[in-house]
């Protein structure tokens, strides 16, 4: 009689579980669904804001950008601005400037110009605060102003050496395009490590940085065109801010899956606490 109870009792235990399983899985699909939900709420709070320009010699980044930024919201969640200024490059201002300052990060993809006091001081106070920065192509000379200076604007060259920790020391040849290599040192990197293949061809010129000012800086990317060989991806801290840059970003860079993955990756980096 005593081992029919422990086995009647035994097969109501397991009935019993049967019976809540549904619940609980119900109950795990709930949750998962609400940790998914809460992770792409938090996404959409974070603010991305891009600094571009339209210009001959800007790269297209009035048209690759946008596109960039939408597949950024569409399948990453992520709340992004993109500003695009407009005057002389010795006078240029940029429309809602203040969203630098509400910004989680800024992404600069501009060339040679001079800001407003004001707007120039917000991007200052934005980096002053340690927050993080990627640059794109011509940020390497975003705020190195060659044209006169209009009252009330100002230029900002120290921004290419303190900020990006390079120097623009001027550019290769045009036509050979570049052989993109990851650093093997440097491939288990976040910003790296899920890149396939780890060579690729781009189709722009190459930028003379080398040696970097940062010797500190983890060079992620090297770029080879003709004999010339180049970094051409890095990360550094400038004061307490994280800053990535590359100088891809010739508007065929932005068709190519490894470009993306590149910048996508730098942006969770740079975002990453």
């Amino acid at each position: 009689m005593r081992i029919f109870k422990c086995r009647k009792n035994f097969l109501l235990s397991v009935l019993f579980a049967f019976a809540i399983l549904p619940n609980n899985n119900a109950l795990m699909a709930r949750d998962i669904h609400q940790l998914q939900k809460n992770k792409i709420e938090k996404m959409k709070k974070t603010k991305i804001v891009f600094l571009i320009t339209e210009d001959p010699d800007n790269y297209e980044a009035h048209k690759t950008v946008p596109l960039f930024a939408e597949m950024l919201r569409k399948e990453h969640g992520y709340d992004v601005t993109v500003l695009l200024g407009s005057g002389d490059r010795g006078s240029y201002s940029y429309p809602n400037m203040e969203a630098v300052s509400k910004a989680d990060l800024l992404v600069v993809f501009a060339r040679r110009i001079a800001l407003p006091h004001k707007q120039m001081n917000i991007i200052k106070s934005y980096l002053a605060k340690g927050k993080p920065l990627i640059g794109i192509r011509t940020a390497n000379h975003a705020f190195t102003a060659r044209d006169k200076i209009g009252k009330g604007f100002e230029d900002w060259p120290e921004f290419v050496t303190s900020i990006l920790g390079c120097e623009n020391r001027g550019y290769g040849p045009v036509g050979p395009g570049i052989d993109v290599s990851v650093v093997p040192e440097m491939a288990n990197d976040p910003i790296v490590s899920n890149i396939k293949p780890s060579q690729w061809h781009s189709e722009g010129n190459v930028y003379l940085v080398a040696p970097l000012l940062d010797k500190k800086a983890k060079v992620l990317l090297t770029g080879k065109s003709n004999d010339i060989t180049q970094p051409i991806a890095w990360t550094r801290i400038a004061g307490k801010s994280k800053v990535f840059y590359t100088s891809l970003g010739y508007p065929a860079d932005f068709e190519m899956a490894e470009f993306k993955t590149l910048l996508l990756n730098a942006i969770k980096w740079a975002l990453k606490k």
